[in-house]
């Protein structure tokens, strides 16, 4: 996956250090189907995430890394879910803490295909015959999108 250019241009300055980010993941549903990749960098079948852009609206990402990953235009309908992931440490050094905004979204056009290679395979699969996710909370993120209306769930508050 390549790395953003306003990343690269912060890890000249922090080095390896953790950098917070602001990630989004976008659950994107078709009648009672929801659009999974298989990640090109680790082989892991996931709902489409991204990293928001400076000074770019989350719900704006999520749409904009619907159709750049795998080809489909969506209408981002809500915030489902707002969490802190563990501190990602990748395997050159870099330290990120990512704070994920999963938005439940709806097709709108297009058929899923892996647009930009950060994908080797782009589907639709059922919701209620979901296969093996391999990250550990992809499986709760579309949960807490499943249902039709309701407030978006928070982590914390201890």
């Amino acid at each position: 996956m390549p790395t953003p250019d306003f990343v690269l241009e912060l890890r000249r300055e922090i080095g390896t250090a953790p950098l917070p980010l602001v990630g989004v993941t976008a659950i994107v549903l078709r009648e009672n189907r929801v659009l999974l990749g298989r990640r090109s960098d680790n082989g892991a079948l996931t709902p489409v995430t991204g990293i928001v852009d400076p000074g770019e609206e989350p719900a704006d990402a999520a749409a904009r890394e619907t159709l750049e990953e795998a080809g489909i235009v969506c209408r981002v309908e809500r915030l489902a879910w707002v969490h802190q992931l563990p501190r990602v440490v990748y395997p050159h050094g870099d330290q990120v803490d990512y704070l994920d905004l999963v938005f439940r979204c709806a097709w709108v056009s297009g058929e899923p295909h892996p647009a930009d290679g950060e994908m080797t395979e782009v589907g639709w699969y059922d919701v209620d015959t979901l296969p093996h996710l391999e990250l550990p909370d992809m499986r709760r993120r579309i949960e807490f999108s499943l249902a039709p209306e309701g407030v978006a769930r928070f982590e914390g508050g201890r």
